[in-house]
């Protein structure tokens, strides 16, 4: 199981590198139900994942000029105030809630994913400057986020690309290269978040970390020979099919049997 795991840490790596995004959502179910961890320690090493991963994606769109790195740190700053909180609050939740918040996420990430092969992006270039009820915006949206990314591992990328675009007025592909170094941030800040809570396997880690990031650097330049509209309903169903395993497979944590069922089940 374990050489599978590695081999699906090249897969999500090739994955962020031909989507931009997305492949990370996949790291915390793999540490889970592949590996065999508690849902504390997959989200810790998601986190790690998640970060590097980010952060070699995020070098390389610096160097095409596509980092804006004032609002990057504005937007990672306060979102890694969030991140912190979220990954000390997860000492109390249990981890199958967890788990079960990670579900819910990769089902909206699948409808954003739909909704963005289907051709609703936003538009090319410059917007006008951000207003006081922007700022406002994009200080709820990060902070949201960052909590997200604590309690549940996930980047957000999905949530932050669209935030820089809308409310931090950036041009897509700043957006996407800025979103990346936010996300490298809040994921380092989370693992930081989630020390004296877990024991971390950190040769595997580390492993699964150099297997992510040639995988995103070969994915990287596969983007010119593939669909990109194809290729994310592909892993927006991929996203479905996955979120909703996971749903399943934490069910009794958020629908508990009643008392009937439960007297019915010790008289069996």
């Amino acid at each position: 199981m374990i050489a599978l795991g590695l081999a699906l840490a090249g897969v999500i790596g090739l994955s962020l590198g031909l989507l931009g995004g997305g492949g990370s959502i996949l790291t915390v179910p793999i540490f889970v139900y592949v590996l065999g961890y508690g849902a504390k320690e997959s989200i810790a090493m998601g986190l790690a994942v998640v970060g590097t991963t980010s952060l070699v994606g995020a070098a390389s769109h610096w160097r095409r000029g596509n980092v804006h790195l004032k609002k990057a740190l504005t937007f990672g700053g306060l979102a890694m105030a969030g991140t912190y909180a979220g990954a000390r609050l997860a000492a109390y939740v249990p981890g199958a809630i967890q788990l079960s918040l990670f579900g819910a996420v990769m089902l909206v990430a699948a409808w954003s994913m739909f909704r963005n092969a289907a051709g609703v992006q936003p538009v090319e270039g410059e917007a006008p400057a951000a207003t006081a009820g922007s700022m406002a915006l994009i200080t709820l949206v990060s902070l949201a986020v960052g909590l997200l990314t604590g309690l549940v591992g996930v980047g957000g990328g999905f949530l932050i690309v669209p935030a820089l675009v809308l409310f931090g007025r950036l041009p897509m592909k700043q957006a996407v290269g800025s979103s990346l170094l936010v996300i490298a941030l809040n994921s380092f800040v989370g693992l930081a978040g989630y020390a004296g809570q877990v024991e971390l396997p950190w040769k595997l880690l580390a492993g699964f970390v150099v297997l992510a990031v040639a995988g995103i650097l070969v994915g990287t330049r596969l983007t010119r020979y593939v669909s990109q509209a194809g290729l994310k309903r592909a892993f927006a169903v991929l996203l479905v099919v996955m979120g909703a395993f996971i749903l399943f497979k934490n069910r009794s944590e958020l629908f508990p049997p009643g008392p009937e069922s439960t007297l019915q089940t010790e008289q069996l």
